[in-house]
């Protein structure tokens, strides 16, 4: 073991913050590790807007579902799937590459890309002693957060991730079972092998449920599961990934 790995597995969601901004040098430092990520063929298809203004958190808060932590925080992070800056470059150099903007390829590399950025941002945080939350509630209204952040065609903001001093230092939630999660060589299907792995988590999820609530929520992760993907969510969002030339062929 050593600090990275430490500082890895000690992770939890931050959802309250003190009072307290990030300076300057602090946000310069989780960029650059944010940079510092792999991205498929040199491609760096993805931004990152901080979002300083207490107006604007303020608004992202109210269109990410009122969650007070996108506005009371030390900064705001939101990363998004970036494929304009090559359209600049297809101007620049006289050459037509929108078959390959526009392909499904392309969009789930930008989300990548964007996705191992904001990883190596939050444990760059974590490991100078800060805490962090990600927000995927701002897909929720994507067309005003767009219209708010003054985002060209071919970027999409994909979530958010506020970042500051931790005000709270929560119980940390079990993930699944590693050999649930691992598999070797070929993957695991057996439907009974999968059941018990799965019966052994809802055990484990509703113990800690009990002990955090003292007794008052007992649920497991399976009946969670089955209940949130029951009601379809942001359903428009085909058709908005399209409109912004994503994932058109």
């Amino acid at each position: 073991m050593n600090k990275v790995i430490d500082t890895i597995l000690s992770h939890r969601s931050i959802r309250k913050f003190e009072n307290k901004t990030l300076s300057d040098e602090q946000i310069k430092v989780i960029v650059e590790c944010a940079q510092a990520a792999s991205t498929s063929s040199f491609i760096q298809a993805y931004s990152i807007i901080g979002v300083k203004n207490q107006n604007t958190k303020q608004r992202l808060a109210e269109l990410a579902g009122n969650q007070p932590y996108v506005a009371e925080n030390g900064h705001f992070f939101i990363f998004c799937a970036d494929l304009h800056r090559h359209e600049v470059v297809a101007e620049m150099e006289g050459a037509n590459i929108n078959e390959t903007l526009e392909s499904t390829e392309k969009f789930m590399v930008a989300s990548i890309d964007a996705a191992l950025a904001a990883q190596n941002a939050v444990i760059a945080a974590e490991s100078m002693g800060l805490g962090a939350v990600y927000i995927g509630g701002l897909r929720n209204n994507l067309n005003d957060v767009c219209d708010l952040l003054k985002t060209p065609k071919r970027v999409i903001p994909l979530f958010g991730v506020a970042v500051g001093y931790p005000d709270q230092n929560p119980d940390q939630k079990p993930r699944l079972q590693p050999e649930h999660i691992y598999h070797e060589d070929t993957y695991e299907s057996d439907h009974d092998t999968y059941k018990q792995q799965l019966d052994a988590y809802n055990r484990l999820i509703s113990s800690y449920y009990h002990e955090r609530t003292k007794g008052k929520r007992t649920d497991t992760w399976s009946s969670q599961m089955a209940a949130m993907l029951s009601k379809p969510t942001r359903m428009y969002m085909k058709e908005f990934v399209e409109s912004k030339g994503f994932n058109k062929r």
